[in-house]
């Protein structure tokens, strides 16, 4: 793998993180502020900590931040979903990017499944 931008998962993540840019610049309102704020953040940190984890260079490490993107993925797929179902931007606009949020949520329960769990020192002296 040469480097983060390589991965799919991260290719992904990026592709929400501008379209949620995108859709708070253009469909943003007063009532929605916490929504679009939350979905900002979420959507970013799934690209960042893809990045981040990739960029520390250990299997650990990198899976510790997968699992961190992971979890900002699936809040970023929750948020699209109820702004689709609250009508606080477009449905196709929405839709779009609630289908790329969820292949990358897909990619890295893959990238999960390639790296897993290291067994501590003290689990594995015991046993």
């Amino acid at each position: 793998m040469r480097d983060h931008k390589s991965l799919f998962a991260w290719q992904r993540a990026r592709r929400v993180a501008l379209g949620v840019l995108h859709l708070s610049k253009s469909h943003w309102e007063p009532r929605a502020s916490a929504l679009f704020a939350q979905l900002q953040r979420s959507s970013l940190s799934v690209q960042l900590n893809i990045a981040e984890g990739h960029a520390l260079k250990t299997p650990s490490r990198f899976r510790y931040h997968l699992t961190v993107a992971l979890g900002s993925a699936v809040e970023t797929v929750e948020l699209l979903e109820l702004g689709i179902e609250a009508d606080v931007f477009p449905v196709n606009k929405g839709q779009e990017l609630l289908d790329i949020a969820i292949e990358s949520r897909a990619l890295l329960f893959g990238l999960l499944k390639r790296y897993p769990r290291q067994k501590s020192k003290q689990r594995r002296a015991k046993e």
